[in-house]
């Protein structure tokens, strides 16, 4: 189709997503003038209702809390990354009417490879350890086993809601061991690499007990506040530190390259992500 292209982000709550400034950037950095980046607020219930809308101009849609899971009964494709792990971060359009498809992606995956990449972790991970149990938990399993760790540490505040991230381990070929967030402490001193995928602030009172030193990359996926308490916390005990901003960056750049079909700019990108951010700093 040519003419304007729509794409945008959905999610509740969804106001503070910093995905417009990064696609926007990429559209103007790729000269594309008649594509448009929006924010949709779309709760669980609202999404089959919102899907059914889509018409020909839709090009691609960002995911992020709470329908990383919701979204998948409601697709035509999966592919196969994002099967597995059972979470969907990207939804890609096609066609219209009664010929419409909806295909789900995961670029969480490579965000998070990416993202601990600058750190320096390229592979050989021995000791891994995950705060959360959520959808980016579950990518962040599969993360971490293209980096070479399959047995890492899962760290829950509640062992009853961690069923659907066991299931996609099992789907992978990874065995997490669970273990209670508040009693985690002296495992995440002994990591290679930490991820926290849990909301702001939930990590504060852990963050209070890295008391000791700490030796691996803690890449902490919340970028409200920056920096976060559990940074603050892993810096002063030693440790190099990843903001989760950069996650959202490399993840973005791979949305626009499926969405656009053009590889996504990543200096454009990141050079306003840092602007956006710069006020906040």
């Amino acid at each position: 189709m040519t003419g304007p292209r729509r794409c945008a982000v959905l999610g509740h709550p969804v106001a503070h997503s910093l995905s417009p400034v990064l696609h926007g950037a990429a559209y103007a950095a790729l000269g594309l003038d008649e594509w448009h980046y929006e924010v949709h607020d779309v709760t669980e219930d609202a999404l089959p209702a919102f899907l059914d809308g889509l018409d020909g101009s839709w090009a691609g849609l960002s995911l992020t809390m709470p329908l990383k899971h919701a979204v998948l009964p409601l697709l035509d494709h999966v592919e196969p990354l994002a099967q597995v792990v059972g979470a969907v971060n990207t939804v890609l359009p096609h066609g219209e009417g009664a010929r419409r498809t909806l295909t789900g992606a995961n670029t969480d995956v490579h965000g998070i490879v990416a993202a601990l990449g600058e750190a320096g972790v390229h592979g050989d991970v021995r000791r891994a350890a995950v705060l959360g149990a959520g959808a980016t938990a579950a990518s962040t399993l599969a993360a971490l086993a293209q980096l070479g760790c399959t047995s890492p540490t899962v760290h829950v505040r509640s062992a009853a809601r961690a069923g659907s991230l066991l299931r996609a381990a099992h789907r992978m070929g990874v065995e997490p061991v669970l273990r209670p967030l508040e009693a985690g402490a002296p495992e995440l001193a002994v990591a290679d690499v930490v991820v926290s995928t849990l909301p702001a602030h939930a990590p504060d009172a852990l963050a209070a007990q890295l008391a000791g030193p700490v030796r691996g990359v803690l890449l902490d996926v919340a970028y409200d506040p920056r920096p976060t308490a559990l940074a603050v916390a892993w810096e002063r005990a030693g440790g190099t530190t990843v903001g989760g901003e950069r996650m959202l960056l490399h993840q973005a750049v791979e949305q626009v390259r499926l969405m656009t079909g053009r590889p996504g700019p990543l200096g454009a990108m990141d050079g306003a992500l840092q602007a956006a951010l710069a006020p906040v700093r």
